[in-house]
C-alpha cells in the first residue's frame, strides 16, 4: 500500500486589520480578506493551511525567515520585494491619509491643497507628531515621504491593535495626527464610540488615490509555488468578488465611483497598480 505524502503547511498571517480581517465585535469574520482567505484555502487542497494571528512586525519578521509563510494583505514595497515573493495584485484600495480631530484641523489649514495635505511640510514645519504603525507600509509614495521626516515628528506604535490606540492616544490630546485608512479609521471610531462627525481625513499630496493589496510569500521555492496558484485563481476573484467586498466598506457617498473605477483596474486603463 502506498504512502501516504504528508501535505506542506502553509501558514497565513493576520492582523486585526479592518475592513480586511476583523477579530472582534458585530462584524467579526465579515472583513474583505476574511472572506477571501477560505476561498483561496478551499481551492488549495495540496496544502495544509493553518492561520496565524501576528502583529505587522511578527508579520514581517516571519516573512523574511525562510518557513512557508503567506500574507494575504501586503502591499508591494522595494524594500519587502527583497524577501517576499508577491502575487499579482488581488484588490485596489483607497490610499490611506491623514486623520485629524476637527478641534485641531486649523494646525493642518496652512498645508491643503484643495483637500490634499502637503504632510512632509506640515511635518518640517511643526513639531506635531504624526502617529504611525511600527513596520507597516502605507504605500512606496508614502514611505518615501516618511524617511523624509526627522524620527522625532513620527510615533511609532507596535502593538497588535496599535490604529485604535494611536486613535484614543488622538483623543486624549497626546498626539493631533494619525496616519490611517479612512475605511479602517471610520470602522474602529464608531467600535470605539466616537462620532465620525468629530474628525476629519486628508489624502496626502503626490500619493496616487488607489493603492494595490497583494498576497505575498516568503521567498523560497514553496512560497513561489504556492504564487504560481494563487494567481491563477485571482482573476476571477477580483473581477467577481472582491471591489464588493471592499465597497461595503467605504463612505456610501463613494461606493458606486469605487465599483466603476475598480472594473478598470486590470484592464490597462487605469494607471499601473
Amino acid at each position: 500500500m502506498q504512502a501516504v505524502q504528508a501535505k506542506e503547511r502553509l501558514l497565513w498571517l493576520v492582523r486585526d486589520l479592518p475592513p480586511f480581517t476583523i477579530f472582534e465585535g458585530a462584524e467579526k469574520g465579515k472583513g474583505v480578506i476574511d472572506q477571501l482567505l477560505p476561498k483561496l484555502i478551499a481551492q488549495m487542497p495540496e496544502y495544509d493551511h493553518s492561520v496565524v494571528r501576528v502583529n505587522r512586525a511578527r508579520g514581517i519578521q516571519m516573512l523574511m525567515e525562510p518557513s512557508f509563510t503567506c500574507d494575504p494583505t501586503l502591499l508591494w514595497t522595494p524594500e519587502r520585494a527583497k524577501y517576499v515573493y508577491f502575487s499579482k495584485p488581488t484588490v485596489g484600495v483607497m490610499s490611506g491619509g491623514l486623520v485629524v480631530r476637527k478641534q485641531d484641523q486649523t494646525l493642518v489649514a496652512p498645508y491643503l491643497d484643495g483637500q490634499q495635505v502637503d504632510l512632509r511640510h506640515l511635518l518640517a514645519d511643526t513639531h506635531l507628531k504624526l502617529g504611525i504603525v511600527a513596520e507597516r507600509s502605507y504605500s512606496a509614495q508614502v514611505d518615501d515621504i516618511l524617511r523624509q521626516l526627522p524620527d522625532s515628528a513620527l510615533s511609532r506604535h507596535y502593538g497588535n491593535d496599535a490604529t485604535a490606540s494611536l486613535l484614543q492616544m488622538q483623543q486624549l490630546g497626546r498626539l493631533q495626527l494619525v496616519l490611517g485608512y479612512w475605511p479602517e479609521v471610520r470602522y474602529l471610531i464608531q467600535q470605539q464610540g466616537g462620532s465620525l462627525d468629530d474628525y476629519g481625513f486628508y489624502p496626502i499630496s503626490g500619493v496616487n488615490r488607489y493603492q494595490f493589496l497583494h498576497v505575498g510569500c516568503s521567498d523560497t521555492p514553496l512560497g513561489r509555488e504556492a504564487i504560481a496558484h494563487i494567481d491563477q485563481l485571482l482573476p476571477a476573484l477580483r473581477r467577481d468578488t472582491l471591489p464588493e467586498l471592499y465597497a461595503r466598506w467605504l463612505d456610501p457617498a463613494l461606493r458606486e465611483a469605487y465599483l466603476q473605477e475598480a472594473g478598470h483596474f486590470f484592464d490597462g486603463t487605469l494607471p499601473a497598480p
